[in-house]
């Protein structure tokens, strides 16, 4: 796999479990239209570089599947087990379209991730940097509205690793900067 020096079985099988649910579906990154794979493979990059556990780097790579996917949190369970698919539960949005407008929404998902354990809000702050970066670079207009609201998301992650959150603030602010400049 991507992730360099990473020699897992765990992780090995849930990179192949990730490539296929995502790439089954040929799903493409929205702004960039690069193949999916790669965000959760960048995610889980960015978490092995912080003490991380092997179910971190696996529920990493995991993140988005639940969401995007036709996989489940019981598939991921069976395959995986309990300690990747709670904190795959803890990066997977609660909210739906019927609780209100995208700010209801984030508002909600927001308060789940709030009660996550340290690991998971590790986890989301790798998937904030990865996704920050690509929005600023490939969707100025939209990145507008991501970072505001990944600002407000940054204030409950703060339990997650230190060095990661700095950096995410970094680059939200320096997004923020640079937009208010356009």
């Amino acid at each position: 796999m991507v992730l360099k020096g990473n020699k897992s079985e765990l992780v090995e099988r849930t990179f192949l479990f990730v490539k296929s649910a995502h790439g089954a579906i040929d799903q493409r990154r929205k702004y960039t239209g690069e193949p999916y794979i790669r965000h959760p493979v960048a995610v889980a990059s960015i978490v092995s570089e912080v003490p991380h556990t092997e179910a971190m780097l696996a529920a990493a790579l995991l993140h988005d599947t639940v969401e995007d996917t036709e996989i489940s949190t019981a598939d991921i369970e069976r395959e995986f087990g309990v300690e990747v698919v709670e904190l795959v539960a803890w990066l997977t949005d609660v909210s739906r379209l019927e609780d209100g407008n995208r700010s209801v929404r984030k508002a909600i998902d927001r308060e789940h991730i709030a009660r996550a354990t340290a690991e998971a809000k590790t986890i989301k702050l790798a998937d904030l940097i990865d996704n920050s970066r690509t929005f600023v670079a490939c969707a100025p207009k939209f990145a507008a509205v991501y970072l505001q609201e990944k600002a407000l998301l940054l204030e409950v992650l703060k339990e997650g690793d230190e060095s990661l959150w700095l950096r995410a603030n970094e680059i939200l602010q320096s997004g923020l900067r640079s937009l208010a400049g356009c």
